[in-house]
């Protein structure tokens, strides 16, 4: 392939590590020396479209090293699904600009733009290189032991969750319950996060409800009236997409996206920890509250795990060696060596099968009753999210 430039994008929702990829693919992008100018789509490919772009090249090396620790999605993002009569806009921007490969960060509907361009430029004999770089804090991509953004997303979760149940577990006299709802979709990795917070038997969370496992709503009263009955108060985490057997939403939700993903929180127009509020103090008459985050995990760099950041960043480097040796039509994935002593390395997966399919949390990671993550979740995760604060409590033995 002829020297020419290449592209980046970044679409969907942001993390707080998404932009240290982009300065590993910008990096390793100028150590190429078959790669012209790096330039940058604004606004994801819907701005690539309107020929919104930036000349990342012609940025400082150490604003692009700054980008490392710099939350959000730099660039802009787009949720934009590609529509048939895109694809020529497409191609005619790539040759105007002389752009022979296109890199894109995001999720699968990120993934299946990519391939979907690669492959409608190669039946327009158009030579195109594609590569893709994870990203997404619901860690529900395939192949991938986890996907960059997660790790601190998680971590977010659980000091909110640890800090919160401290704050349920000492107001229990006024507040008899508290649900925290996570973001996530239909995916509980988030969701299960939430229980990394809990030390002893006592603390936050009691009660963890991920969308892998069907909503039953008397089975979640009983769990949550034995709960009351052992603790004296009630903290419960559930992930935004859980549902009932039937498939309908707790949320309650029917409005989508682009994608025909089902909107939750705002957009949604309901919310789970609203209806489970509602559910709790009809049946017991008690007073409580539930924290909604929404988005705040995917932003919040002062909560970002260090492993994470290098992780993202290194996942860059890796897309713009692969592109510098001629792959196309892979996303690159973090394959884990260990958990005892975290080692992780490399790999590529082919979009395609990462465009159609997602990764589940698996049944082995969620405990019989449904209400709690497995042991086999905490393996997996602490070595990602790390150690949490230790807080000091008090003996309350009764004074004679």
């Amino acid at each position: 392939m002829s020297k020419g430039n290449a592209i980046v994008g970044q679409s969907g929702g942001p993390t707080s590590v998404i932009n240290a990829s982009l300065a590993g693919i910008v990096q390793g992008c100028g150590e190429m020396a078959d790669i012209g100018r790096i330039l940058g789509m604004r606004w994801g490919i819907e701005g690539f479209m309107g020929d919104q772009l930036v000349d990342l090249s012609a940025q400082s090396a150490s604003t692009i090293e700054g980008l490392r620790r710099t939350p959000s999605s730099v660039l802009g993002s787009s949720r934009h699904k590609l529509q048939d009569a895109d694809f020529p806009k497409i191609l005619d921007q790539l040759r105007r600009h002389d752009i022979h490969t296109i890199f894109m960060i995001g999720g699968n509907d990120t993934m299946d733009t990519i391939h979907r361009v690669t492959d409608y430029a190669a039946r327009e004999g158009y030579e195109l290189r594609g590569i893709g770089v994870p990203k997404t804090v619901d860690n529900d991509l395939f192949a991938t032991d986890h996907t960059p953004g997660y790790p601190s997303a998680a971590r977010y979760t659980a000091l909110s969750v640890q800090q919160a149940g401290r704050l349920a577990r000492d107001m229990q006299k006024v507040d008899q319950f508290t649900i925290y709802q996570s973001i996530g979709r239909d995916s509980g990795w988030l969701t299960a996060a939430g229980a990394l917070a809990k030390r002893s038997a006592d603390d936050a969370p009691h009660l963890v409800y991920m969308p892998e496992r069907a909503f039953d709503e008397e089975r979640f009263l009983d769990d949550v009236a034995d709960a009351y009955a052992r603790f004296g108060y009630v903290a419960i985490v559930c992930g935004e997409g859980i549902r009932y057997a039937d498939g309908t939403p707790v949320s309650a939700s029917r409005t989508t996206d682009k994608f025909a993903n089902v909107e939750f929180g705002a957009m949604g127009g309901a919310s789970v920890g609203l209806q489970l509020h509602r559910m709790v103090s009809d049946r017991f008459g008690w007073r409580g509250e539930f924290q909604i985050t929404e988005s705040l995990p995917m932003c919040a760099i002062d909560r970002a795990v260090e492993s994470d950041l290098a992780e993202a960043h290194a996942c860059g480097r890796e897309a713009a060696r692969l592109a510098g040796e001629g792959a196309t039509g892979v996303m690159v994935t973090i394959v884990r060596e260990s958990s005892d002593l975290y080692r992780y390395s490399l790999g590529t997966a082919a979009l395609e099968d990462v465009a159609v399919r997602a990764k589940p949390m698996p049944d082995a990671m969620i405990n019989e009753d449904g209400n709690f993550p497995s042991e086999a979740f905490f393996g997996y995760a602490r070595p990602l999210v790390g150690d949490l604060p230790e807080h000091a409590d008090l003996d309350f033995e009764r004074i004679p």
